[in-house]
């Protein structure tokens, strides 16, 4: 399911990421959810809301990083 909204992203996503962090989220997380559609493109059958929620955080940990309890932009 895409989400529309930064408003509509998990509760585990919006109460730890900053709002730009949470933008990138949302948006590798549609991409990744349009990506993944067919079956074919998944590897062992794997869930693809579970894929495109692990593509959407490695998109944030590009450009963030976690420290201690809250996330920051990278330097």
């Amino acid at each position: 399911m895409p989400y529309p909204t930064t408003q509509d992203l998990p509760d585990s996503v919006q109460h730890v990421l900053p709002d730009h962090a949470q933008s990138i989220y949302k948006e590798a997380f549609n991409h990744a959810w349009n990506e993944y559609k067919d079956p074919d493109k998944r590897r062992h059958s794997e869930d693809r809301e579970e894929i495109a929620h692990r593509v959407a955080w490695s998109a944030v940990k590009k450009e963030y990083e976690k420290e201690d309890e809250h996330w920051k932009k990278k330097s």
